[in-house]
């Protein structure tokens, strides 16, 4: 036996979601009936729980914390239950009998079930789906009329040939939408894709249908953000400086408006994108053609889905844009305050300088006058001793040494600070 190397601690994981949320095994002369709960992170752990309560009353091993895609027979109902992102979808299956219509058994699995429980379901019901798989009839559209609406019936040839599938995506008294699934012969699980398929086009397509009211609402506020920058635009360009700051401050709150918007609805129209893409998917997957002068599921809802699919792709580019701007024009007013605020800054040094200058000649021509009172007072100590010279009868005349001292000990205190401006200052004193 070969030894592999150390492995991904989620390599298994990762695998085997090729398998995951595999289709059921199909045959004609069943019903089945599909919920889509929306769900908050708490309904999805109760959600669980409420399935261990369903397969604990029937003496079923119950889920554990991991589980996202269980299957279960029921005492002759097939669940089948699966933990989406946003949602959790319950599919419940039962055989159909023989000998009553079709018309008396609409959503017959969901009778079988515990009635309280059932409306305990943890969530919104966003989806509800009843699907009628009948073996070939000699008058399908006579089988139908009992069914679905006549006015607003849509059919094709699915599965390469082996299916004809009709619905009229219209709500029944029940709240559920119907399809009817005429099989001639297909292999049990070529069947439950095509099955499955069906139900994934309903189901992702009010998954998708979501980010629609959010679209409305933020189209509203985008309109008033719009008006409230060309407004703003208009203010920069006529603007004196003293007007910036407060532009500035209207910009910003309009910028946290707008990503305040942008963060509240971006995920939900991204999800809805998401989901309109696998619409688009499992469509092409059923591979139809026209019944007759039936209008194919694909033809309608891509004719029925295109404008609020629109709407949701332009909210979502309009707020994209809109951020741009509004960054744009942020970067412009904010660049524009900085350069006279910089202006303003350089003046202000210009005027330090100014002073400066002023302050050191001022200062310069103190110290001027000071070459003067310390040449007085230093002259005066002079003539004292000169004096006192005089009286010890040295012959020195006392004017005439003091007369003499007075340049000397000028130019010596001139030079001496002189050297020392230049030394501290590079700035030579003024005997002005």
């Amino acid at each position: 036996m070969n030894v592999l190397p150390p492995q991904h601690a989620r390599r298994f994981e990762l695998h085997n979601e090729l398998h995951a949320r595999p289709p059921e095994p199909s045959s004609p002369g069943l019903s089945v009936s599909h919920l889509v709960m929306l769900t908050d992170r708490a309904d999805r752990e109760a959600s669980r729980r409420h399935l261990a309560e369903l397969l604990r009353a029937n003496h079923l091993a119950t889920p554990d914390q991991g589980t996202t895609h269980l299957r279960a027979d029921l005492h002759g109902i097939r669940l089948r239950w699966e933990l989406h992102t946003e949602f959790v979808t319950w599919t419940f299956t039962c055989v159909l009998d023989k000998s009553v219509p079709p018309s008396a058994q609409a959503n017959l699995a969901l009778r079988s079930l515990p009635q309280e429980w059932l409306a305990r379901l943890p969530g919104e019901l966003l989806g509800a789906t009843h699907l009628w798989l009948l073996p070939p009839a000699e008058c399908e559209r006579a089988v139908t009329k009992t069914l679905l609406r006549e006015e607003a019936l849509l059919g094709s040839t699915s599965a390469g040939g082996v299916a004809n599938v009709y619905t009229d995506f219209s709500l029944d008294s029940e709240g559920c939408c119907r399809m009817v699934v005429f099989v001639a012969d297909a292999a049990p699980r070529q069947l439950g894709r095509l099955v499955q398929q069906l139900i994934e086009v309903d189901t992702y397509r009010m998954a998708g249908l979501l980010g629609l009211p959010a679209s409305r609402d933020a189209g509203a506020l985008l309109g008033d953000a719009e008006r409230e920058l060309a407004s703003l635009a208009d203010a920069i360009r006529s603007a004196a400086d003293d007007d910036e700051v407060r532009l500035l401050d209207r910009l910003t709150k309009l910028a946290g408006q707008v990503e305040g918007e942008y963060a509240a609805t971006h995920s939900r129209l991204s999800a809805s994108a998401a989901y309109f893409e696998l619409v688009d998917q499992r469509l092409k997957a059923l591979g139809e053609t026209p019944i007759d002068a039936l209008q194919t599921l694909a033809d309608f809802i891509e004719r029925r889905l295109s404008p609020a699919r629109a709407t949701c792709a332009w909210a979502a580019h309009r707020q994209e844009a809109l951020s741009q701007r509004v960054s744009r024009m942020s970067n412009l007013l904010r660049t524009r305050v900085e350069v006279g605020q910089q202006r303003a800054s350089q003046d202000v040094l210009m005027a330090m300088n100014r002073r400066q200058a002023l302050q050191l000649r001022l200062q310069a021509t103190v110290e001027g006058l000071s070459v003067a009172a310390i040449t007085y007072y230093v002259v005066g100590l002079v003539g004292y001793v000169a004096k006192g010279a005089k009286a010890l009868g040295m012959g020195l005349a006392a004017e005439v040494v003091t007369a003499a001292a007075i340049p000397v000990v000028a130019l010596t205190a001139w030079s001496f600070l002189r050297r020392l401006h230049r030394r501290f200052f590079n700035v030579a004193p003024s005997l002005e």
